[in-house]
């Protein structure tokens, strides 16, 4: 997606005392941090980023006795006060993100794909200019679960490297983003790898018994007559080849199955998803493949879709959140690949894309898809272990970051 393109002016450098006398209402040393990230923007992976890292702060401030108060930097900073009940200023107006850097303990730069030139040539520079501002400011700046690249104009490449030199902790979510950061000439020791954060978002605590609980979509294909498969979706290819090549997909495992297959289209980017679902089940409809279609709502809270991603017996994405939060959820799943970054994640699971936006094969997609409906076990044998790991990792980069501003 194309980030916004204003870029903070340099100001004059500011050194900025610590805060740590100060002291919330329950008497436990208190700290801000500002969160960077492209949040407010109700994309539901971004969304999805932010919660996670403001749970998981929330859970290790909780865990060594302190309390941490986030300012979100967002496209809507009203949107995003009521969302998560937490201080958010616009990204954009540049007086409101100094008052909040100077008042603050130090900012954190990410997760998610921020400093990357192929949705143009704003990014990069917005969210390096963030970095910069904070450490004029005398805060120091901690990169948290960012996917770097691709990088394609070699002139960003010394930036990121002098802004990542200087943080004072740096995790990426993937080897192939700390390769890079090596190449520019990061110290290796000054990276850590770690998953992205999603992988340790919770279910909400209202779900209840509404949910499939985690290694539970077994039982979910024996409950739903046909399974429910979830299916996300996104544009890739103008021409759209690629979203025929899925429609073909499905629908050759709908006429596979006897009893066909119940499809729950899962929007993760408001409106562009929802209109890519739309694309798909109207081929659907016209094949007359024997499949029940669904469009789920494009839920504002990262939560209620992964909730709705947990009700699956089988995950089919193309957005990398959407195979996450399927893993998140232990539930089987096939990813079809647009970019580098979706192949990297399933490598972690020791899996590789089921097909491309380039290249999808009707029935092996069909053949793998039926297998696991049948029996999951041997996914869950495959990946479970590796599902395991993640989550267990994916809280690291706040327990640094919470140890780190203690000490400033």
């Amino acid at each position: 997606m194309e980030h916004p393109t204003s870029i903070p002016k340099r100001l004059g450098r500011e050194k900025i005392g610590n805060r740590d006398g100060k002291a919330n209402e329950n008497g436990k040393q208190k700290f801000r941090v500002v969160l960077s990230g492209y949040y407010g923007f109700r994309n539901s992976g971004d969304e999805a980023v932010l919660k996670s890292i403001l749970a998981a702060l929330e859970a290790e401030a909780e865990r060594s006795g302190i309390a941490v108060e986030p300012v979100v930097l967002s496209g809507d900073p009203e949107w995003t006060r009521g969302q998560y009940g937490v201080e958010a200023v616009h990204r954009t107006k540049l007086g409101e993100v100094r008052k909040a850097l100077k008042n603050s303990d130090g900012l954190i730069s990410g997760g998610g794909s921020l400093l990357q030139d192929a949705t143009g040539m704003g990014s990069i520079p917005y969210y390096l200019g963030i970095m910069a501002l904070a450490r004029w400011a005398g805060k120091p700046t901690f990169v948290y679960a960012q996917g770097i690249g691709p990088v394609n104009r070699a002139m960003f490449k010394p930036f990121i490297a002098r802004a990542f030199k200087k943080a004072a902790y740096v995790s990426v979510r993937d080897e192939e983003s700390a390769s890079l950061l090596r190449g520019y000439g990061v110290d290796p020791g000054h990276i850590e790898v770690v998953p992205d954060p999603v992988m340790g978002l919770p279910l909400p605590a209202e779900t209840g018994g509404e949910g499939v609980a985690a290694g539970a979509s077994a039982a979910a294909a024996e409950v739903d007559t046909p399974p429910l498969v979830g299916v996300s979706v996104r544009f890739w290819r103008g021409d759209r080849a690629d979203m025929d090549r899925v429609a073909d997909a499905l629908e050759a495992l709908a006429r596979r199955r006897p009893g066909g297959v119940r499809l729950r289209f899962l929007p993760f980017h408001r409106g562009e998803d929802e209109d890519a679902s739309r694309y798909v089940m109207e081929r659907l409809a016209r094949s007359g493949a024997p499949a029940e279609l669904e469009l789920a709502p494009a839920h504002d809270d990262p939560q209620q879709m992964l909730r709705e991603v947990g009700r699956c017996a089988l995950l089919i994405g193309m957005r990398l959140h959407s195979l996450i939060y399927a893993a998140n959820r232990n539930i089987p799943l096939l990813g079809v690949s647009y970019d580098p970054k979706i192949d990297q994640f399933l490598q972690r699971l020791g899996q590789r894309a089921v097909g491309t936006t380039e290249a999808l094969d009707a029935e092996q997609f069909a053949r793998e898809a039926d297998d696991i409906l049948r029996d999951s076990g041997d996914w869950h044998q495959k990946s479970d272990a590796a599902i395991e790991r993640l989550k267990q990792e994916a809280t690291r980069p706040a327990q640094q970051i919470i140890a780190s501003i203690r000490t400033i």
